[in-house]
């Protein structure tokens, strides 16, 4: 191991976990095709573009203790899952579904229509649970307390 020293802090991860679920759970009691629905499903849309990118980073970060850090900046964002389920911090059925959740996030850029909403939604409870498993396993890892 290259270095056993890396330290992390998930604490902005899990308050991007907690504010997605709770605008998921405002969306989801919140009626259709009303202004207030279009509020949190954009909040849900963003909220689910910034934790998924903060979930790449932090990862990136646990791979330093395992790979150089120039060689870790050069990996794909599915490189990184891929190296994260080797070093065991995620699994192989993880990788998939992170995989899904990553073309899902590559759609956000072109296409910012409701049928794009809609299929973010539908990954959203399970991209909700692998995210927070994903922090506290970092967090249980890779979290010093004395730091």
């Amino acid at each position: 191991m290259l270095g056993d020293s890396v330290t992390l802090r998930t604490d902005h991860l899990a308050r991007c976990i907690g504010t997605l679920e709770a605008s998921y759970t405002m969306l989801c009691s919140t009626v259709p095709d009303t202004v207030e629905y279009e509020v949190y499903r954009n909040a849900v849309v963003k909220g689910f573009e910034l934790t998924l990118e903060t979930s790449v980073k932090l990862l990136r970060k646990a791979l330093r203790a395992y790979a150089m850090p120039r060689d870790v900046d050069s990996w794909t964002f599915k490189d990184t899952l891929r190296h994260a389920s080797k070093h065991g911090l995620l699994t192989v059925d993880s990788v998939e579904r992170w995989f899904r959740y990553r073309d899902n996030r590559n759609n956000t850029a072109h296409d910012y229509g409701v049928g794009f909403a809609e299929g973010t939604l539908a990954l959203l409870p399970g991209f909700i649970i692998d995210a927070g498993s994903l922090e506290a396993g970092l967090r249980e890892r890779f979290y010093n307390a004395g730091d």
